[in-house]
């Protein structure tokens, strides 16, 4: 693994904090000072920051990488009309990565994947909020924010969804937030948070008040942001965004755990 992306993995720091500190002589390895981003770390080196000893994380532990996932690539492992997918993109390492919800074709922005299928599931079934950068075709009307507010079901979803999608009946949760964030021409810039990964879930209730969006970038997945990750380019996580992990694990166990022991006292109708 490259120098930078192992302190990042690591960590608290990000890769481009670990950039600095190479830069400025803050890293040994077998302690002497190392100024090479790209020095492949191998077994038995001892990589130092600040003079403090790097600890790997413990094997057998998951992995969580965050992607900057770019327009024009499928969330899938393959596509039937040869389109590019994300794992057309990846490097090789991550081919076996599981992806944590999904982004449509036309979408960009944060998407998380790990080699854990158990935390795939946890992530995608929470309430975790996830925060999106958005451009519609005209205003943000009453209607629509009464709608964030309160929610909304529809019998007729399509609207916004995929021509093949055969969901119609969809109901939205109250958004956890909406800002408007400026206009230019006919289109308004939006910054909104959902606590649900539903299909086409903003493009459907936005193309229900006839407002077409024109661009989706997801910038934030709970605690985790996408922040200055370049498009197509990937990053472990660091330790601090590990150990708010492992916090939502536990929570997320014990919930089950909970919902488990209920269904089973629950009287058999």
């Amino acid at each position: 693994m490259r120098l930078n992306k192992y302190i990042a993995h690591h960590t608290r720091y990000s890769r481009r904090e670990a950039d600095r500190l190479i830069e400025a002589g803050e890293v040994t390895v077998n302690r002497r000072p190392m100024t090479e981003y790209g020095y492949d770390v191998r077994s038995g080196d001892r990589v130092a920051v600040k003079g403090r000893l790097v600890k790997e994380r413990r094997s057998g532990e998951v992995t969580l990488v965050v992607y900057h996932k770019p327009k024009g690539v499928l969330v899938t492992k393959k596509d039937d009309r040869g389109r590019a997918t994300i794992y057309h993109k990846l490097p090789g390492k991550f081919r076996h990565f599981v992806p944590i919800g999904r982004l449509d074709y036309a979408s960009e922005g944060l998407l998380l994947l790990t080699d854990a299928p158990e935390v795939a599931e946890a992530y995608m079934r929470s309430a975790l909020p996830r925060t999106y950068n958005i451009k519609i075709e005209g205003g943000l009307s009453e209607a629509m924010v009464t709608a964030m507010r309160e929610g909304l079901t529809l019998e007729d979803a399509t609207a916004g969804g995929h021509e093949a999608s055969p969901l119609t009946r969809m109901t939205f949760a109250p958004f956890a937030g909406w800002e408007e964030r400026g206009r230019s021409g006919k289109y308004t810039k939006l910054r909104v948070t959902i606590t649900e990964g539903k299909n086409r879930e903003i493009r459907r209730f936005f193309a229900h008040f006839g407002a077409k969006v024109v661009d989706l970038k997801r910038v934030a997945y709970g605690p985790i942001e996408l922040n200055n990750l370049p498009e197509n380019k990937t990053r472990y996580f660091t330790q601090k965004e590990y150990d708010e992990h492992h916090a939502f694990m536990k929570k997320w166990r014990k919930k089950q755990r909970r919902e488990k022991e209920t269904r089973k006292a629950a009287p058999e109708s």
